[in-house]
C-alpha cells in the first residue's frame, strides 16, 4: 500500500473514526484504525464493537485532487499514536507506504516515522445492512432530534433500556422520546417512508451524541437504516453503524398529562435566568430544589432557600395565567436542562397539581415536549 493524501483531510477523517475507538476494549486489534486504499480512494475505520464509524475520502472532489493511490492495500495501525502523528506533521501532504508487509512509514516534510501495523485481516468486518428500509433526515433536523431529546437518557445502568433514545416510526412519523424517569423529553418530526413502515427501536445515547459532533451543520439528507439489532446513519463519505438496546422501552404516552388546571405562558429566557439566580444558592442542598409559586396579578415567584446558606425570591411577570392557584417544587437542573433546547420565545407550561409531572412546550409548536416531575418538599 501506498499513497500520497492531504494532511487536512485525512486528520479529519481520523477524528471522526476515533469517536468509535475506546482504550478499554478486550478485543485489542479495536485499538487500532483500519486504513485501506483502493481505487476509489482511502477509506478508514474506527470500532468499539458497539459504535462502528467508516470515513472515506475520496481520489478527488470537485477536480481537486485529494488523494493520489501509488498501490492498493490495507493495515491496522495503533489509533492513539497514529492520530497524533498525523496532527503534529509538518506539511500539507502526507505519504503512507507499507514495507515488508506490516510496518508503515509515514512521511512529510523533512519528518519520518516508522509503525509497526496489526494484519487488517483481523479486523471484524462491518454489519452488513440490507437498504430497503431506509428513510432521510435532513442533517441539521437531526441534530436537533438529538439535542432536544439525549440529555434526559438515564445515566444509571440498572435499567439499561433507558440509557438510550426510543425511535419510533409510525404513520410517516418519527418521534425521539428519552427518559431517566424524573424527566421526559419527546419529539416529532415528519419523515417520507413507504406508508406502511414501521419501527421502534432504542439507541444508545451515547451513540447519539458521537453521531452529532460528527455530523458538519448543513441541510444535506442522511440516510438511515434500521435493521434488528444494528442503526446505520449514512452522511457524505461517513458510516456511522451503532448497535440497538435490547429490551422494550416503557410506553410513556400515560405519563403526559391530557388536561392541565393550571396554565402559564412565560418568556421562554427571563424564566431560565430566573431559575438560574434561584439555584445559586440551591446547589448545595439536596437535588438544587426551586420552588414556584403563581400569584394573583399574572406574576409568578420563583424561590429557593437552603437555610444554612439563604435564601432567595423572585418575582416575574407572565404572560397570561389560567386556572387554579398552584406552589410546586421542582428540580432546577431539570426544568434549566429542557429549557435550553426550546427554541422560540415563548414558553406554555402546563400544572395538574403540585405532585403531578408538569409540561414544558414552546408557544404554537407541537413537535417538541418537555416534561418534569416535581420533587415532594415537606
Amino acid at each position: 500500500m501506498r499513497f500520497i493524501i492531504q494532511r487536512d483531510r485525512l486528520v479529519q477523517s481520523v477524528q471522526d473514526v476515533m469517536k468509535a475507538v475506546t482504550s478499554r476494549t478486550t478485543i485489542p486489534i479495536l485499538t487500532g484504525i483500519k486504513i485501506v486504499a483502493d481505487d476509489e480512494g482511502v477509506t478508514l475505520t474506527g470500532s468499539d464493537s458497539d459504535i462502528s464509524i467508516e470515513s472515506f475520502i475520496p481520489r478527488e472532489e470537485e477536480g481537486d485532487e485529494i488523494v493520489e493511490i501509488k498501490q492498493k492495500g490495507a493495515i491496522v495501525l495503533q489509533a492513539k499514536f497514529f492520530s497524533e502523528i498525523v496532527k503534529k506533521l509538518p506539511t500539507d501532504f502526507v505519504e503512507m507506504e507499507v514495507q515488508n508487509q506490516l510496518q508503515i512509514v509515514i512521511r512529510s516534510g523533512k519528518s519520518e516515522f516508522n509503525l509497526n501495523g496489526l494484519d487488517p485481516d483481523e479486523y471484524p468486518r462491518l454489519p452488513q445492512v440490507e437498504e430497503e428500509d431506509a428513510f432521510k433526515i435532513p442533517t441539521d433536523l437531526l441534530k436537533a432530534l438529538i439535542r432536544q431529546t439525549v440529555f434526559a437518557v438515564s445515566t444509571s445502568e440498572t435499567r439499561p433500556v433507558l440509557t438510550g433514545v426510543n425511535w419510533k416510526v409510525e404513520n410517516g412519523e418519527l418521534i425521539c422520546i428519552a427518559t431517566d424517569s424524573h424527566r421526559l423529553a419527546l419529539r416529532k418530526a415528519k419523515v417520507e417512508l413507504e406508508a406502511d413502515k414501521q419501527f421502534n427501536v432504542v439507541i444508545p445515547g451515547k451513540s447519539l451524541n458521537e453521531l452529532s459532533k460528527i455530523l458538519d451543520d448543513n441541510n444535506e439528507l442522511v440516510d438511515i437504516v434500521i435493521t434488528e439489532n444494528q442503526v446505520l446513519f449514512k452522511a457524505k463519505h461517513l458510516l456511522f453503524f451503532s448497535r440497538l438496546l435490547e429490551g422494550n422501552y416503557p410506553d410513556t404516552s400515560r405519563l403526559i398529562p391530557a388536561e392541565n388546571k393550571t396554565e402559564v405562558i412565560v418568556n421562554t429566557k427571563d424564566f431560565l435566568h430566573a431559575i438560574d439566580r434561584a439555584s445559586l444558592l440551591a446547589r448545595e442542598g439536596r437535588n438544587n430544589v426551586v420552588r414556584l409559586a403563581t400569584l394573583e396579578n399574572k406574576g409568578i415567584e420563583i424561590s429557593s432557600n437552603t437555610p444554612e446558606i439563604g435564601k432567595v425570591i423572585e418575582e416575574l411577570i407572565a404572560q397570561s395565567i389560567d386556572g387554579e392557584e398552584l406552589k410546586i417544587s421542582f428540580s432546577a437542573k431539570y426544568v434549566m436542562d429542557a429549557l435550553k433546547t426550546l427554541e422560540g420565545h415563548e414558553i406554555k407550561i402546563s400544572f395538574t397539581g403540585a405532585m403531578r409531572p408538569f409540561v414544558i412546550r414552546p408557544l404554537n409548536d407541537d413537535s417538541l415536549l418537555q416534561l418534569i416531575l416535581p420533587v415532594r418538599t415537606y
